[in-house]
């Protein structure tokens, strides 16, 4: 299952080329493409356009990048979700770092199989980055946004009254403030975890 869904997969340059490309027929991935999902994908392309021009990563996290062996990560992902657009550019400038991690790109939507073994908290919850090893057996999991965010998501569910749209708001707000540092730090984690 996983090794068809990795070979399905697309790179990153074609992930993003997809999105500028359903953008222009005014569409998303997915099978919803209200104008409020357009909305968010012209969003998303436009951080994820930010952060790959400014991006950089820490010289400790590229040394502990260049010794992992050969891997194969996927990522469960869809264009119109703000923590996939702030967290994989990131994912791509890491794997971009090793040419032994060969990095691909998985629709959520077209893989309910795959999601589903990925739950959080039993949500589909996105991006997830499976790292496997060549046999496709799972080395780390990582997703579906840094630890920090992950609780104000949790403690905003418990809230049934929440100003959805601020508090979308103030995760965005979080992210630019956070500049990839918690991310950063949670990936030379996990990466020590794989050597």
């Amino acid at each position: 299952m996983k090794v068809d869904a990795f070979s399905k997969g697309i790179d990153y340059p074609s992930y993003r080329s997809l999105i500028k490309s359903l953008l222009a027929e005014n569409k998303t991935t997915g099978t919803n493409h209200s104008e409020a999902m357009i909305a968010y994908t012209k969003m998303n392309d436009q951080r994820m356009n930010r952060w790959d021009k400014k991006l950089l990563l820490e010289n400790e996290l590229i040394d502990n990048l260049k010794s992992l062996p050969k891997s194969k990560w996927l990522v469960i992902t869809e264009a119109w979700c703000g923590d996939a657009a702030q967290n994989i550019p990131f994912i791509a400038k890491l794997a971009s770092e090793n040419p032994k991690i060969d990095l691909r790109f998985i629709m959520r939507d077209e893989h309910p199989e795959i999601m589903d073994q990925y739950l959080t908290n039993g949500a589909k919850s996105i991006p997830i980055l499976v790292m496997m090893d060549e046999n496709f057996q799972d080395l780390a999991v990582w997703g579906p946004r840094p630890e920090p965010v992950q609780k104000m998501v949790m403690a905003a569910k418990e809230k049934p009254d929440l100003d959805q749209p601020k508090f979308i708001e103030s995760i965005h707000k979080w992210y630019a403030v956070d500049k990839s540092q918690t991310i950063s730090n949670e990936f030379k984690q996990l990466l020590n975890t794989m050597k």
